[in-house]
């Protein structure tokens, strides 16, 4: 018997889990908006935002390593915080609801501390999961004695 656990890690495979990764991170967002009107909802849809970066940059990239995929994601949205401030991103999300979600209205300086905080766990989760994969079955790495 096969189990998932022992599944090759394959480029399709991450490709496949990463748009039910971000819609997991959405839908965990909205239902935060729905049951919170305070700094949770505020700072929890930024972390969760970050997220969802995090997997469209897997989807893009199935092969990337975790520190990097990380720090892509989160200067990715560092970049569109700092964006804000040009007003841009207002305008555009006062003519359309899909570009206030994906850019924002306002520069918020907690914000930027708030995109790695939505980042970093999947990074250690990201590098477990690859440990995990690369370990020989009696549990310990390959090539160890």
């Amino acid at each position: 018997m096969v189990t998932f656990a022992r599944m090759p890690l394959t480029s399709r495979r991450v490709r496949l889990l990463m748009p039910a990764a971000a819609m997991l991170f959405l839908g965990l967002a909205l239902l935060i908006r729905v049951v919170d009107d305070g700094a949770l909802r505020q700072y929890s849809g930024t972390a969760l935002y970050a997220s969802m970066v995090w997997a469209g940059v897997l989807f893009l990239w199935p092969r990337m390593a975790p520190v990097p995929a990380g720090a892509l994601a989160t200067a990715f949205c560092w970049l569109v915080e700092c964006a804000q401030l040009t007003g841009v991103p207002a305008d555009l999300s006062a003519r359309s609801l899909a570009a206030r979600l994906a850019l924002g209205v306002q520069f918020d300086p907690v914000d930027l501390a708030w995109y790695p905080a939505g980042v970093a766990p999947l990074v250690v989760l990201h590098h477990l999961v690859l440990a995990r994969r690369t370990a020989s079955p009696a549990g310990r790495p390959a090539g160890s004695c």
